[in-house]
């Protein structure tokens, strides 16, 4: 495991969003690679209240909330961060990373993404401004890899991939970064189908988060 070191940018966080119904393994492993690739001092998971782009969760905010705070027990870095919760409107990540780095001005932000993230990255609500905030880290799936993106796409970014590491530590903000990980091909999904034949298992999910689900009679 690394050690976090700063640099003159102070802090460097983490943001994994989504709307974690529920949180799983697919999200935990991916989260812990990037606190040691980026030697990050914290990595905050962050449940969505209304994401823009989904109709809608099935688990209640507090319901989810619960299960990402469980969930952030795995690893002493992993902090709920649960702003976007507090919202009647939809979440942005733009409006979100803008109102961080106004409270935490002295924090370097990496927004954590998958692969499918940025497919649809520059459809998102003002994107080129969420890169005036923080970097895009993309961590990619087995079968995904750069050259999923389209020729637009990919043209369109370029400019922004990062050339090696150190720049993410170097520069403020502003590029897009990838991590090649073997992770858990799973989605909540897949957990949720599983979770309703009573299949789960502590390979999908932290096990008090499990307890939770039983506990609460969720996604039944």
């Amino acid at each position: 495991m690394s050690t976090y070191t700063p640099n003159k940018y102070g802090k460097r966080i983490g943001i994994l969003g989504g709307t974690f119904d529920p949180i799983h393994n697919g999200h935990i492993y991916p989260a812990i690679k990037c606190i040691e690739y980026l030697s990050l001092a914290q990595l905050h998971l962050m449940p969505a209240h209304i994401p823009p782009h989904k109709q809608g969760t099935v688990a209640s905010a507090e319901h989810r909330k619960n299960m990402v705070s469980l969930a952030c027990n795995v690893h002493e870095k992993l902090i709920l961060n649960d702003r976007e919760l507090k919202r009647n409107t939809p979440s942005y990540t733009v409006d979100t990373l803008a109102e961080i780095k106004q409270h935490h001005p002295d924090w370097q932000l990496y927004f954590i993404v998958g692969m499918d993230s940025l497919l649809t990255f520059t459809s998102w609500y003002q994107w080129q401004s969420i890169l005036k905030y923080c970097h895009l880290v993309v961590t990619l799936r087995p079968g995904y890899h750069r050259d999923t993106l389209s020729n637009e796409n990919l043209a369109t970014l370029t400019p922004y991939f990062a050339k090696q590491q150190d720049e993410l530590f170097t520069i403020r903000a502003g590029l897009i970064a990838f991590i090649q990980q073997e992770v858990l091909d799973i989605s909540s999904t897949q957990i949720r189908e599983t979770l309703a034949q009573n299949k789960i298992t502590t390979l999908d999910m932290p096990s008090n988060v499990l307890d939770y689900i039983q506990q609460h009679n969720l996604y039944r």
